[in-house]
């Protein structure tokens, strides 16, 4: 029922002069789907005290309520064609009544983890691109024969509203920047672990991916009391996004997988001086895929000891810094941070090696990234726990486990990484047994000054994780580029 709903709401919007992606379409359904989400919340919040004999106060006003001016019923139960709004009318009233109405939220709410400061904060980052106000009436309608009142109709919309994050990662590159394989992300939650009470974190956190799939592994791990799902729901799952359409899109999906007033931040998580990060803001958890091959200017490298362009190199720095004493860390990253030979590479590898226990790494296939070019690892990495940092000498990492995932097909589109893939290698991490596909390295025997981390499988004598002409190719041109950028700067300073 539902896949027929979004099915119909993208072939409307296709037909709109105003949404002319995937993107857009995920964009336009995400607003008025938070609506009447919303709308659903508080009817159910509204019947809960009446049967504890209290009085609901509802958030949005009479004016602006689902029923008011999306889907006005008659006694019967059907839309009211006198009360709806259609054509310009509608436009109108949604453009320049609901949605100012909306952002004032943002500045009105007591603090920013509560749903009033969401609504502000979505309807500030948006705006209705649907030009036709016939078409958005369609939507409407729609979207009005949508539930979400039992777990059995959030856990189907959840699903549909992946398939269609995935489907716009899958449209091109902006949306894939969105998008990591759920199977990936599973088998990631799997080996890190996370408990309950612990605070997990993404500082890239796109669509919400790790924190939803967090989510439903510990929502699986126990018979959750009252405290415990009141702790998944406030003070478990946190997160910062700088791309207005990927934070939209991250709180809708934890949203639509139950979490009410997700914390989610839209900043620039590079922006902050990692200097600056205090104990209290410190996690137990860091779950990420951070963007790889972005390039950061220099007044937001300042914020880093080592300084570099690569996105992810800042993103792993600040990883390793928020990350709490005793704290674990699954993050995806591209496979050349194991061998670069360029100063940050070699700097944060050592970083990484001498500061935290870099006990796996998961080397994968080139094609586990739908339409992404590049190849990946996961590195998996602890923090020493204060006594453990202050007992040991040297390098706290003391041995690396190595997981080399060989397919005996293609990965693409039409044939994605699953489950199945990964299971040899989440069962061989629990002992980091050696096969042919796996080996342990000790950090004594790594090169004290490259710090090389390459992916030398012994079982098949040398290298086997060789760079795409392509990768390389990108590579020298970004060095290139970094280097012409130096000599200006140079330039200005003689």
């Amino acid at each position: 029922m539902f896949e027929q709903s979004f099915k119909n709401i993208d072939d409307i919007l296709r037909k709109d002069a105003g949404a002319s992606s995937e993107l857009d379409y995920v964009e336009q359904t995400s607003w008025i789907l938070f609506l009447k989400y919303l709308d659903d919340l508080e009817k159910d919040k509204k019947t809960e005290a009446a049967l504890a004999g209290k009085n609901y106060e509802y958030i949005i006003e009479p004016k602006y309520r689902w029923e008011a001016w999306a889907s006005p019923k008659t006694v019967d139960g059907k839309l009211d064609h006198h009360k709806a709004l259609g054509g310009d009318d509608l436009k109108d009233f949604v453009d320049h009544q609901l949605f100012p109405y909306l952002k004032k939220f943002k500045s009105t709410a007591d603090n920013p983890d509560t749903i009033e400061y969401k609504i502000g904060e979505i309807f500030s980052e948006l705006k209705n691109k649907i030009q036709s106000g016939y078409n958005l009436r369609e939507v409407l309608n729609i979207v009005d024969g949508m539930r979400f009142r039992s777990q059995a109709e959030k856990h189907e919309l959840s699903h549909l509203y992946e398939a269609k994050i995935k489907n716009m990662g899958n449209a091109g590159r902006n949306g894939g920047e969105y998008y990591t394989p759920r199977p990936l992300i599973k088998t990631i939650v799997k080996v890190v672990a996370p408990k309950i009470g612990e605070r997990i974190y993404d500082g890239a956190v796109g669509s919400a991916g790790f924190l939803v799939e967090a989510f439903e592994y510990l929502k699986q791990s126990k018979d959750l009391s009252t405290q415990d799902a009141e702790v998944l729901q406030k003070k478990t799952f946190y997160g910062k996004e700088k791309k207005g359409l990927a934070y939209i899109i991250g709180i809708m999906n934890m949203i639509l997988h139950g979490i009410e007033a997700p914390n989610i931040i839209h900043t620039n998580t590079l922006a902050e001086n990692i200097a600056d990060i205090q104990e209290k803001e410190r996690y137990d958890v860091v779950l990420a895929n951070p963007p790889f091959g972005g390039k950061e200017r220099a007044e937001v490298q300042q914020n880093f000891p080592i300084k570099t362009g690569e996105t992810a190199f800042l993103f792993l720095q600040h990883f390793i810094k928020i990350l709490k004493a005793g704290g674990k860390a699954g993050v995806v990253i591209k496979n050349t941070f194991l061998s670069n030979t360029d100063n940050a590479s070699v700097s944060l590898r050592k970083l990484l090696l001498e500061s935290c226990n870099l006990h796996t790494v998961l080397d994968l296939p080139g094609g586990t990234f739908t339409g992404a070019g590049v190849k990946t690892v996961i590195l998996f990495f602890e923090k020493p726990s204060y006594a453990e940092a202050s007992a040991g000498r040297g390098p706290i990492t003391k041995k690396v486990w190595f997981y080399q995932l060989n397919l005996a097909r293609n990965l693409g589109k039409t044939n994605p990484l699953n489950e199945k893939d990964l299971a040899e290698f989440v069962e061989l991490q629990k002992t980091k047994a050696d096969s042919g596909n796996s080996w342990s390295v000790d950090a004594a025997g790594i090169d004290a000054k490259t710090f090389d981390l390459s992916v030398k499988n012994p079982n098949e004598g040398g290298e086997v994780a060789f760079r795409e002409p392509k990768e390389i190719l990108e590579e020298m041109k970004k060095l290139d580029e970094e280097s012409g950028e130096i000599l200006e700067e140079i330039k200005k300073i003689v």
